[in-house]
Formats: structure tokens, C-alpha cells, sequence
């Protein structure tokens, strides 16, 4: 996400190793108020030097350099689970003729260095940015997005009440960003980043050869928000002429003149965006040199506040839902845009971001806002009062002229997503045998002992432990965006074996493995988060060398390939809100899992290629078979535990 967001498959230089990365939307431990969130009060109406959005920023420290024998040595320890004896000291050879070398050292003085320049808070941010998303060639969607499933209103079946709902909370959020009168987040007092705030509102991604950039607008210029309906795109004025903003009764009217207008699709200029970013580029260009009136167009596009797209599908399952929320039809979008509400003709509803200019804790923040308010406030249908339509300013229509080069780019577009999707498969695991408040009962990590859980669901289905990676936000340093937990360490191949040998028959001997394998990755996420995991500062070491230099062995070593590529790409992001959330995989042999831990019950959202002996139906079938096999363990001991001292009494 949730990145949430990668790097591209083909690695943009050769300096660069081929990684990718979720969407960054792990609350646990980081933003433990946003597990539970809670319902936010409206903006405030402040004083205007009462700013206190950005008021913190200063206290933020900078991104530290790790030592590099730290790093080579917890490299080693990463390692080690994929290795035999002899691969293991001849790895460890190469680590340390690295350490040793003036090569190791220089690349870490330049980085050090680097981190040393006036005015540089973080040392990775920048080559983030550029590297992970905005050079990504990729299509965003699948590649980059990530969206959230929000639970069903009951009370708002009409897709004009729901959007209703979601655009009046999102423009109080809205106004508050704005104003810069939200308060920052922070963790045991702690303040955490707000730099992406700026990203989230009047912001669009802009293709261009080679490498996007993101596009701020003036968000006074530009008071309005878009709306997409059977493919044709309007823009919708936030306020009345009078200035004041329109109320939620007022907004439903705007929402039904659309559906109302439109009962057939239009030409689906939102596949463009849709394609690979060298390609949308140029169709932009075609699309631009179509007409002088599409400049203007797109610009209100671009800069409309976020993007509501108002689909024609009634989805039902939790795959279909997802699957909406995931990619749609690939037509009723606009996927360069950061937020986009997405809501159905039998009311479901979600949100799908685009991931270059922030991560997911900050768009959950946002819908978390909207979904409690649409709860605490809203408790009865919207009613539409003595508000006439004729009254409101009229959703402008954006006719975008078409010429044969556009039309035809438009239909290969179509075509390509479709190819796209038809790839991938897409399951949804709702467990309800039980969630946090059970684990908790066992004494162990919920998100450390989900990630074990999985380990668990993948060894068994392909007998081996591959590369896993999860998300660790590292927003307490100044631009943090997130680094790795490599969660497959010695403690968890030892589990996973115990778990799936029917010889150990001992649930404590079983309870024991598990307890280290936690506590294992429990530490490993605790130093991720402080700036002292490896995989960013080996990232920061090969971009330091310069062209003419070679790389080093160790980079060159196959183990060092196979120890970053994410077999799994995992991610927690847990709200009482969501229904699901997810995105999609980051290598063709791995797969996307996106996971919450609710009170009751776990959520797996498993997305994967169809690749040979990819099946997100089986792992969602071991997935299920995990959660089981984990609570008897753990109750069983916990059990035998309690018996053991009832006797001794």
C-alpha cells in the first residue's frame, strides 16, 4: 500500500537492485491509534497563525547512516536461512572482503557524506522518490496502486448518498489539511513526518519520458472536485456562489444530475492512464495536440481536489469488491490521481491511491476520518431538504475532443488493461475464528505472529521459505517513508518445519519455535523502524558508486539477488472501517498480501500473476489451515500450561 510504491522489474541502471516495495501503511506499532481509529473532531476554526500541521517538522531528526558492520553482519544473519554450510561461508567471505575493502568504505564515506550536505534532512528521500515510483515504467495500476474496501453503509444503498457522504468528509479533511489546522501525528509523543500532506489534495502524477513528476495546484485557484461516470469526466464546485460550501443534501443533488446524464459510456480516455508511462506520455501528448479546449480540460482534471468515480457495477463478493476497488474496469478512472473514491450503483465503496507522493498512513488517516463521520454523523439517510438542483452550480461536463490518433490509442489502451488483469488473480480471506484479542490472550505480537502465520501458510504449500518483505514506516525521521522487515529468519524456518512435521507431536516443543520466531521478528521491526535496517542503506551504498566504477562482489553474489527478491510482499493495515485492502504483487513468482488484524478476525487480501504454480486459491486455502494449526498450538500450551500449575497447587 499497503508500498503503497516499487521499483520496476528492469531495474533503471545496473547500479540499482531490482527491489520493490508495498504500499508503506503499517500502523502496528508505529501508528498504534490508527489500528482503533478513532472519530476525529471536525476542523476547527483557528486562529489563522494556529497552524500546527507542520509545526513539528523541526523536532524530526534525520535519517541516520547505519554502520556498515552492523548492516553486513545482520546481512549475514538475513541470509543465513537460504544457505547450506558451504554457501554460508562462501557468502560470508565475500561480505567481509567487502567490509574489509576500499571499496566498502569509500561507498560508505560518500554515503555518510551525503547525509552531512547542508539542508539534506534525509539521504535516501530523494533518490526514493525518483527511483521506487516516479521512474517506475510500469502501469501504476496493479504495478504501484493500492486501494482499501470500506465496509457497507446500510443506511446508504444509493451511490448518490454514499458519494455524498465520502465528499463532504473528505472536504472537511480537506479544509483542515489545507489550513494546515490538523494536528500532526505522533507515537508516544513523538511527532511523525506530515511532509506528504502536501501531496494528498490539488495533486496529480504527470507522465513524461522516462521519469513523472508530481503537479501541485493552488488549492484556492482551484475549489472543485472531479467526478467520472460511464467514462465521461466533470468537475463538480466545492461551494456555493455565495462561497459557503456545499452541504451533504446539496452534494447528492450534484451526484444524481450525473448519473442521471449519463446512460452510456464514452470514449474511455481513462485507460490511458492505464498504460505503460512511456506510452501514456506520448498519448498525452496526442491527446493535448487533439484540440486547443483539451489543455483546459485536463488541467481541471489534474487539479480537482480528488477524483470520485461514480461506477455502473453492483459487486457482491469480497473478491468483487476488491477486484473494483483494485482496478475497475480500467476505463471509469483516472489512475494518476492520489485519491480516488470509488462507489458502485448498489452503494459499496472503497479508495484507490496512486502511491509517488505518500504513503498509506497518511490516506488511511483521511479515510478514517470519513468513514466515522459518515457513522457519528450522518446516522439517517441524507435528506435533500428545500435544496433545489437549479439552485447549485452545475457539474461541468469536460468534452474532451477526440481526433483518430486518440481513439485509436484508446482502444490499444483498453486492450492492453484487459491483457493486464486477465494475469491476475485475486482472492479475499476473511478469517473469523478469531483476531487480536486472542493473540494478545497468547502474549504475542498480533502483527509479528500474523507474519508467522503466513510464513507458516506459504511452507506449506511449497515446502521451502522465500524472500519476505514488510513495510516498516520510518516517518519519525524527516521525509521517513518506510524500510524493510525481512521477516524469514533461522527462528522461522525453524517454526514452519515443527509446525508442518507430523513426527514433533509436542504443541509446546511447537510453542516454544513460535515464541522465538516472534520475538525474532519483533526485534527486527523495532530497529527497521529506527532507521537501522539494512536493505535502504545497502539501496544507498550501490547508488554512491559512480559510473565508471564497478560493482562490488558482494552485489554481484546470487544470494544477494535471491535475499531481496519478495516471494512476499506483505503489509498490515488494520481499521474497523475496511471491509479489505491490498495491492498487488512485486515480482511474476511472488505475491501481494496485504493483511488487518481486527479484534475478531484476520483479513488476507492474496493477489499473485498467473504465473506457473502461482494459485492465490490455494494460499488462501493455507492461509486458512495456518490460523487454525497456530491457535491449537497456542492454546494447547497455554492449556497444558494452566493444568501444569493447577497441579502444583
Amino acid at each position: 500500500m499497503l508500498a503503497l510504491r516499487s521499483f520496476p522489474r528492469r531495474a533503471p541502471t545496473a547500479a540499482i537492485p531490482s527491489i520493490r516495495l508495498v504500499p508503506a501503511s503499517r500502523p502496528t506499532r508505529m501508528l498504534s491509534a490508527m489500528a482503533q481509529p478513532q472519530p476525529e473532531s471536525p476542523p476547527a476554526k483557528e486562529a489563522p497563525t494556529a497552524r500546527p500541521l507542520y509545526s513539528r517538522q523541526a523536532e524530526l531528526p534525520h535519517l541516520p547512516v547505519p554502520a556498515l558492520d552492523k548492516t553486513l553482519s545482520k546481512y549475514l544473519q538475513t541470509v543465513k536461512p537460504y544457505l547450506n554450510d558451504q554457501e554460508l561461508a562462501k557468502t560470508s567471505r565475500t561480505v567481509e572482503a567487502f567490509a574489509q575493502s576500499e571499496e566498502g568504505r569509500t561507498l560508505q564515506q560518500r554515503l555518510v557524506d551525503r547525509a552531512r550536505q547542508p539542508g539534506m534532512v534525509n539521504w535516501l528521500a530523494d533518490w526514493w522518490d525518483d527511483l521506487a515510483y516516479l521512474r517506475v515504467r510500469d502501469p501504476v495500476v496493479i504495478n504501484v496502486s493500492y486501494f482499501y474496501a470500506f465496509e457497507d453503509d446500510r443506511l446508504r444503498r444509493s451511490s448518490a448518498q454514499r458519494a455524498a457522504d465520502l465528499t463532504y468528509a473528505a472536504l472537511q479533511f480537506r479544509q483542515s489539511v489545507v489550513e494546515e489546522t490538523i494536528q500532526p501525528e505522533t507515537i508516544r509523543g513523538q511527532p511523525l513526518c506530515m511532509a506528504s500532506y502536501k501531496n494528498m489534495f490539488h495533486t496529480c502524477r504527470i507522465p513524461a519520458q522516462d521519469v513523472d513528476h508530481l503537479q501541485h495546484y493552488d488549492s484556492q485557484a482551484h475549489q472543485h472536485i472531479a467526478v467520472v461516470r460511464q467514462n465521461h469526466f466533470y468537475t463538480v464546485p466545492t461551494h456555493r456562489p455565495d462561497g459557503t460550501p456545499l452541504t451533504v443534501a446539496e452534494w447528492e443533488c450534484q451526484f444524481d444530475r450525473i448519473l442521471r446524464a449519463e446512460t452510456s459510456p464514452g470514449p474511455a480516455l481513462g485507460a490511458l492512464s492505464a498504460g505503460e508511462r512511456n506510452t501514456w506520455a506520448a498519448d498525452r501528448e496526442s491527446l493535448l495536440a487533439a484540440h486547443p479546449g483539451n489543455r483546459d480540460h485536463l488541467e481541471q482534471l489534474e487539479s480537482a481536489a480528488f477524483l470520485v468515480c461514480l461506477d455502473s457495477t453492483t459487486p457482491v463478493t469480497r473478491d468483487e469488491h476488491a477486484r473494483m476497488c483494485w482496478h475497475g474496469d480500467g476505463r471509469n478512472r483516472f489512475y494518476d490521481k492520489p485519491l480516488q473514491f470509488l462507489v458502485a450503483d448498489n452503494g459499496r465503496a472503497g479508495f484507490l491511491g496512486e502511491h509517488a507522493g505518500m504513503d498509506g498512513t497518511a490516506t488511511s488517516r483521511l479515510s478514517n476520518y470519513i468513514l466515522s463521520h459518515a457513522r457519528a454523523n450522518y446516522q439517517t439517510p441524507n435528506q435533500s431538504g428545500d435544496t433545489s438542483a437549479a439552485e447549485l452550480p452545475a457539474p461541468a461536463r469536460l468534452n474532451f475532443q477526440l481526433n483518430d490518433t486518440v481513439h485509436r490509442a484508446v482502444q490499444r489502451a483498453e486492450a492492453q488493461f484487459d491483457q493486464l488483469i486477465d494475469r491476475h488473480q485475486l482472492r479475499v480471506l476473511a478469517y473469523q475464528g478469531y483476531g487480536k484479542n486472542l493473540i494478545k490472550m497468547f502474549r504475542a505480537s498480533p502483527d509479528s505472529y500474523v507474519q508467522m502465520l503466513m510464513q507458516l501458510a506459504y511452507y506449506k504449500m511449497y515446502g521451502r521459505c522465500d524472500g519476505t518483505y514488510e513495510s516498516v514506516q520510518t516517518r519519525k525521521f524527516a521525509r521517513g517513508r518506510t524500510e524493510v522487515c525481512r521477516s524469514v529468519s533461522v527462528e522461522s524456518v525453524a517454526f514452519v518445519r515443527a509446525m508442518d512435521d507430523p513426527t514433533i507431536t509436542d504443541p509446546v516443543t511447537k510453542w516454544k519455535l513460535a515464541q522465538e520466531a516472534i520475538r525474532a521478528h519483533s526485534q527486527y521491526m523495532k530497529e527497521a523502524a529506527e532507521g537501522q535496517g539494512i536493505d535502504r542503506h545497502l539501496l544507498g551504498l550501490k547508488l554512491c558508486l559512480r559510473p565508471h566504477e564497478p560493482v562490488p562482489a558482494m552485489f554481484q553474489d546470487p544470494v544477494f539477488s535471491k535475499s531481496n527478491h519478495w516471494n512476499l510482499s506483505t503489509s498490515q493495515l488494520s481499521s474497523p472501517y475496511y471491509a479489505g485492502w491490498g495491492y498487488g504483487e512485486v515480482v511474476p513468482d511472488g505475491y501481494g498480501l496485504a493483511y488487518m488484524i481486527k479484534d475478531d478476525s484476520l483479513h488476507f487480501n492474496v493477489t499473485c500473476a498467473n504465473e506457473p504454480g502461482m494459485d492465490a486459491t490455494r494460499l488462501h486455502h493455507y492461509l486458512e489451515e495456518a490460523a487454525n494449526d497456530m491457535r491449537d498450538v497456542f492454546k494447547a500450551s497455554i492449556d497444558g500450561a494452566s493444568n501444569v500449575l493447577k497441579a502444583k497447587l
